[in-house]
């Protein structure tokens, strides 16, 4: 099979990466946006009663190739009302936009957009299954292969 080659027939074209995880630079501007966000929700300046009092955690923020957008990864605390605290973000994203706009220094600050991570419910619902009765009374029994060994 033959290698993508640049335009200097160069192995490793910047297009051949299609498949390929986030760059390094996504990786580090999604790390300085994520730290920019939670910084700014922290000190709660939005004034909204689905966010008052609420505790959000942003778990990870996934800018697009060009930097241009990021989904923002957010969970609030206790994972309660979730739906609703996410709607809020959403309705205070340019707010957001703004407010990261001053204490980041990148060439475009990023259009947002905030959806549940529901990572954390997924891995409780995988621990449910694994402390279920049924798994555990499975990898009590005895397997077919254990008694052919000679």
């Amino acid at each position: 099979m033959r290698r993508p080659t640049n335009s200097r027939g160069r192995p490793g074209s910047r297009h051949a990466r299609r498949d390929a995880g986030p760059s390094q630079r996504q990786l580090r501007v999604g790390e300085m946006l994520r730290h920019a966000l939670s910084e700014i929700l922290a000190r709660s300046d939005i004034r909204d009663p689905d966010l008052e009092g609420v505790s959000v955690t942003i778990t990870q923020v996934k800018p697009s190739p060009d930097m241009r957008y990021a989904t923002v990864y957010c969970e609030p605390l206790g994972g309660q009302n979730a739906k609703q605290i996410v709607a809020a973000l959403n309705r205070h994203k340019g707010f957001l936009r703004g407010e990261m706009g001053h204490r980041i220094s990148i060439k475009f600050t990023p259009e947002l957009r905030f959806v549940e991570d529901e990572s954390f419910a997924e891995a409780q619902k995988i621990e449910d299954i694994l402390k279920s009765e049924k798994v555990s009374r499975d990898l009590a029994a005895p397997s077919d292969d254990e008694g052919d060994e000679d």
